[in-house]
């Protein structure tokens, strides 16, 4: 069968990232390796990665929403899945610590046209990312040994796959389901120490949308209740902060981490009084 193109308006995208229902928040979770990829030598498996974001769409104006979401992920041990808090660097001997993902926040605005190719009963949004900017830690020589390239560079690649059904379904405020593909190549996070030297991290994980806080994996579950319960919620409304990312995270957590704190670092419930 031969998938054939159609145009989509931005409420159908929010159905499939998020949801109709500003009241709601909606979680994804993924799952996946990364590996180092380096100019003539084998493939290297580093980490397992196990990831969830929680997301809240509001209507601005007719066909014009905006998008607030918080992200998570930790890097496991490939071979036990235990979270990863202290990593031996297997090219400089020297071991770190560990700082996860904790993303707060990443925002957008999702309006116009979306083509997407309609294949049977499927719908699959493409998305293939390729940001270039002046990397943040750049300029203070504290950060060389960490993350001293000038620019950052990377490639996300991503496919949602859902029921069309549910897309022109205006009873449904969310799909029923969802297929992630995501697969990233980027530079050495700045906590690994890598310094200049050379190769790149490629990342290869799946996932889908959990139906509840309930449905995300138990790991999620336990750090959410017990240490971060700011992640359990999307925020209220858009924030008027820059998204954050692991780059300007490792700028502002970077005493945290040389003295060895546990990431991510604790994180209170919102305050929306």
């Amino acid at each position: 069968m031969v998938a054939e193109i159609q145009e989509f308006d931005a409420s159908h995208w929010v159905k499939t990232r998020s949801s109709l229902d500003p009241t709601q928040s909606t979680f994804l979770t993924w799952t996946g390796s990364i590996f180092a990829f380096i100019p003539g030598e084998k493939r290297k498996l580093l980490f397992k990665i196990l990831g969830m974001s929680v997301s809240r769409c509001i209507l601005t104006q007719e066909g014009n929403w905006d998008f607030t979401s918080r992200e998570l992920t930790y890097y496991l041990d490939p071979q036990t899945s235990q979270v990863l808090h202290k990593w031996e660097n297997p090219w400089t001997g020297e071991t770190v610590s560990v700082m996860h993902v904790a993303n707060n926040p990443v925002q957008g605005n999702f309006k116009g046209q979306f083509s997407a190719p309609v294949e049977g009963e499927s719908t699959t949004f493409v998305f293939d990312i390729f940001p270039t900017y002046p990397n943040p830690l750049a300029d203070n020589p504290k950060f060389a040994p960490y993350s001293p390239q000038p620019i950052y560079q990377a490639a996300e690649l991503f496919k949602l796959t859902v029921p069309t059904a549910d897309l022109l379904n205006p009873e449904q405020a969310s799909v029923s389901q969802l297929r992630l593909s995501w697969d990233r190549i980027g530079p050495w996070l700045p906590w690994m120490k890598m310094g200049t030297n050379p190769g790149h991290l490629i990342y290869s994980a799946y996932g889908s949308k959990a139906n509840s806080f309930t449905d995300l994996p138990q790991l999620f579950q336990n750090e959410i209740n017990n240490r971060i319960p700011l992640y359990k919620n999307a925020p209220q409304s858009l924030l008027d902060v820059e998204d954050m990312t692991s780059w300007l995270y490792f700028q502002k957590h970077f005493d945290a981490y040389l003295a060895g704190e546990i990431f991510p670092l604790p994180e209170a419930e919102e305050d929306v009084t």
